[in-house]
């Protein structure tokens, strides 16, 4: 039996969960047939585009695991609101060491104010249950919520941490950082660096046989950098502080390689974001014309014009990449990296990259110190 683990992202990858959208039929609730058809289309494409990543990774001899979801919209209702689809495994899940961490999915369930969280264990639903099976089967740790274990004295830490903001560099990790840290100490004076400074500490007592690094990404680290293989980082936004946490290492940076390009469809979506999953909304003509806005503009916009830092590193020769650059194809061609192009025509819709969409289960390799004068 081999027991699963992650050390370093750039390792073999030999076990790898992929994300899920619904399928076609699960749209047929919807009585606006404008929505209907243009969400079954997508719908479409998006298993297709998951297809190529697929088949991609199973060339290269990887096990996948995906979850299971029901065709019926009802087995997702939660406070008269549908359950987005597990697309992201990576916002819910962890392989740290020999260690999985499993945490519920998040439910903007409205309110007063609009907005309110809850967490929804998905293996209620048995989207993830054979995934967590076979990870058992493998004599790793299972942890269905991580609030239960070892809950830190950051109670922030376990609405964001996973691995879409987490890097692991062997002996390091890098944490990265979401956009509305700053509520703590809002008063003090240097509040950023002070909260910075919190959170290191907080993370450093959570995992004492690591140094933790905490890096102003605003944001999933995942979006803002790659670093693909030792000593080349591909950067979609300039982060002052590479020299300090990665000395020594080439940084790429990608103009326009981040979701700015994005901004007016994303303003958009977050105008349309409480109508999103809420069976009956698709009869409005303000939401109806913001689903056709899509297929109508920008999924040729993001085709012809986009490049995306969240790829997936298959090993240090080969990395999966949602479009062409051909800066950044030119400097692989130095590091001996073959880019494999997989595009994800959706993944602006639905808020994810390759690496948001995948989940690394079990690589080859062992703990390794990148950086040993830090010890």
């Amino acid at each position: 039996m081999t027991k699963y683990s992650v050390y370093q992202h750039w390792d073999p990858l030999k076990v790898c969960l992929v994300g899920k959208s619904y399928s076609p039929e699960f749209y047929s609730f919807i009585e606006n047939p404008r929505v209907r058809a243009v969400m079954q289309k997508i719908a479409i494409e998006t298993e297709e585009d998951y297809q190529k990543l697929v088949d991609l990774l199973k060339s290269f001899g990887v096990k996948v695991l995906r979850p299971v979801l029901s065709n019926n919209y009802q087995d997702y209702l939660v406070d008269g609101k549908i359950l987005p689809p597990p697309m992201c495994p990576r916002d819910w899940t962890i392989m740290l060491g020999d260690k999985f961490y499993f945490k519920s999915q998040f439910v903007n369930t409205g309110g007063q104010d609009g907005f309110r969280l809850a967490y929804v264990p998905l293996t209620d639903h048995g989207i993830w249950g054979h995934v967590l099976s076979d990870i058992r089967a493998q004599g790793n740790a299972i942890i269905n919520d991580i609030k239960v274990v070892n809950p830190p004295k950051d109670p922030d830490l376990l609405r964001w941490w996973n691995t879409a903001t987490t890097t692991r560099i062997g002996k390091d990790l890098y944490f990265g950082t979401n956009k509305g840290w700053w509520t703590e100490g809002r008063d003090m004076p240097n509040q950023k660096e002070m909260v910075l400074n919190l959170k290191k500490a907080h993370l450093q007592e959570q995992f004492p046989n690591y140094r933790c690094h905490v890096i102003d990404t605003l944001g999933h680290a995942d979006g803002t950098y790659s670093p693909v293989v030792p000593g080349l980082i591909i950067s979609g936004y300039k982060v002052s502080t590479y020299a300090e946490t990665y000395p020594g290492w080439e940084v790429l940076h990608v103009p326009k390689a981040n979701w700015d390009n994005m901004k007016p469809f994303l303003d958009l979506k977050i105008k349309n974001r409480g109508k999103w999953w809420v069976p009956g909304q698709e009869l409005n003509d303000e939401f109806t014309d913001f689903i056709e806005s899509w297929l109508d503009h920008w999924v040729g916009y993001v085709e012809e014009t986009t490049f995306d830092v969240n790829m997936l590193i298959i090993d240090k020769n080969n990395v999966a990449c949602c479009g062409y650059n051909k800066e950044v194809f030119d400097k692989f061609a130095e590091y001996g990296i073959t880019p494999h192009i997989v595009n994800f025509r959706h993944r602006y819709f639905w808020d994810g990259g390759l690496h948001c969409i995948t989940s690394d289960i079990h690589r080859e390799g062992i703990l390794e110190d990148y950086f040993p004068e830090r010890s």
